[in-house]
């Protein structure tokens, strides 16, 4: 199966989180913070939302940065996905 984004919302695959500190201390996986850094997987077609015309900014295969505590939490085929809306990311890893 395939998520196929409408409107604005984008699909994005969370990156692993971070098992050792700089320092060298490995973290209980309930120490673990969620990282924010996702892998662009899907993005939908924008066109008009709101009454505005949204224009896409995202690529698919895009590093990117998204708000802590947005989007929705999907599960299809065993993998875990993220589907937020473009304004919710914050900026593109480059």
């Amino acid at each position: 199966m395939k998520l196929v984004p409408l409107f604005d919302k984008v699909v994005l695959k969370q990156l692993e989180a971070e098992e050792t500190t700089k320092s060298g201390i490995i973290l209980a996986s309930s120490a673990q913070e969620k990282p924010q850094e996702a892998l662009v997987v899907a993005v939908g077609p924008g066109g008009m939302v709101d009454g505005k015309e949204v224009g896409m900014a995202v690529k698919e295969g895009q590093k990117v940065i998204y708000s802590k505590y947005s989007g929705t939490e999907v599960k299809l085929d065993g993998e875990e996905y993220i589907i937020v809306r473009q304004n919710d990311i914050l900026a593109v890893v480059e």
